[in-house]
């Protein structure tokens, strides 16, 4: 009988860890402004995809990292590695939070400097999809 006590506390608690782990893994990334607004925390490293496509499809995938800093509702994205068109340190992606996402956000296209784009992010802040509607489509995920 006590072993089966002691085996049934040893599973719930082996599942009650699996499901806190999951959970928090789960969890939204915010912050809150002073001003009472919750927005996306965006700080932290990122993984980044670039895919070209139409008159930019020459240039095809490109794979590299960022490093995103954010102050408020302001947030800048660095590069941290170099590829073929961009050295490292080059800021590549700077925008404005609200509470529903997004307020504006710009890439730099080496060929064309900023350029609006659109953005979507995730519910759990951890991953953001941008176009900018002519050659480029930028996914970036949380590390």
């Amino acid at each position: 009988m006590i072993k089966r006590i002691f085996s049934f506390l040893i599973i719930f608690t082996a599942i009650l860890t699996f499901i806190s782990i999951a959970y928090s893994q789960m969890e939204k990334r915010t912050l809150t402004l002073p001003s009472g607004e919750v927005v996306c925390d965006l700080n932290g490293e990122w993984n980044a995809l670039y895919e070209h496509y139409g008159s930019m499809q020459w240039v095809g995938n490109i794979k590299s990292s960022l490093k995103i800093t954010q102050q408020g509702n302001m947030f800048v994205g660095t590069s941290l590695i170099a590829t073929g068109y961009t050295p490292a340190g080059t800021e590549k992606i700077r925008g404005e939070l609200d509470k529903d996402g997004f307020k504006k956000v710009r890439y730099s296209r080496p060929d064309s400097g900023w350029t609006d784009v659109k953005g979507e992010m995730s519910k759990n802040c951890d991953k953001i999809v941008f176009d900018d509607g002519s050659g480029v489509k930028g996914i970036l995920e949380r590390k």
